[in-house]
């Protein structure tokens, strides 16, 4: 039972290991769009 509960730990553990390492390395393409939006200045108490 230990051998099995060491190997599944080990599995989980090597899992979010390469899934942070993806997160990190993973090339993510961010729009280059100006994005600009008018606010009413009553939104906005004096």
């Amino acid at each position: 039972m230990t051998r099995v509960t060491l190997v599944l730990v080990l599995v989980v553990l090597l899992s979010v290991v390469g899934g942070c390492l993806f997160l990190a390395t993973w090339h993510l393409n961010v729009p280059r769009v100006a994005v600009e939006k008018v606010l009413p200045d009553a939104r906005f108490p004096k």
